[in-house]
């Protein structure tokens, strides 16, 4: 609960005007993203990349542990009369059941005991939209609970039960004023197993 109150005072502080900018791992490949479908954006904050989404012509849900963060989406959403499903919801505690969602993006969360339960919420065909910071970065920026870092090459293994599409991460390697920097991002998809005929 303490952690939740915290969630909300951060949100209150930033304030409600405007939605902030959607994640990179989602911009860059949302030439991915199919033309209709359900979406999930899981610990979605102020919702910027549901809101995204929505714009696409997407059936979009959007759930986060804060009520204040919630609030102010559903604020923006009616403001600009895009249509999505905000909710507030412990996504630890109550992931997405199986096979409900086209797409799935997460940014900037990471709470590993879930990603069996990501990757069995994907459609035949569903993606995973995955963006969050590693190990390898600059200690100013983002987290140093090292429970909230990947180590290297460590979302390739989470999902390592779906198809990979997209994988970056370039940690502290060459020159640090180019390229992306802090963080890894994966789109991985879920493709069934052919059955073979008996």
């Amino acid at each position: 609960m303490a952690e939740q109150q915290q969630w909300d005072e951060r949100y209150r502080e930033q304030g409600g005007a405007g939605v902030l900018t959607p994640t990179l791992v989602l911009t860059q490949n949302a030439h991915l993203l199919p033309d209709a479908g359900t979406a999930l954006d899981l610990a979605c904050g102020r919702g910027a990349n549901a809101v995204f989404l929505a714009q696409r012509g997407l059936q979009v849900s959007a759930w986060d542990y804060s009520a204040v963060a919630i609030e102010q989406l559903e604020q923006y959403a009616q403001q600009y009369s895009i249509k999505l499903l905000a909710e507030v919801r412990d996504v630890v505690s109550d992931p997405p059941a199986k096979q409900s969602f086209d797409i799935i993006v997460v940014s900037r969360f990471l709470e590993r005991s879930i990603i069996p339960q990501l990757s069995a919420a994907l459609k035949p065909q569903g993606l995973i939209f995955y963006q969050t910071f590693i190990t390898e970065k600059s200690p100013a920026i983002g987290p140093n609970n090292p429970d909230y870092l990947l180590q290297a090459n460590e979302l390739l293994a989470l999902f390592a039960g779906l198809r990979i599409r997209v994988y970056r991460e370039e940690g502290l390697l060459g020159d640090l004023t180019h390229g992306f920097r802090n963080e890894a991002m994966l789109v991985a998809q879920h493709i069934p197993m052919l059955r073979h005929p008996e």
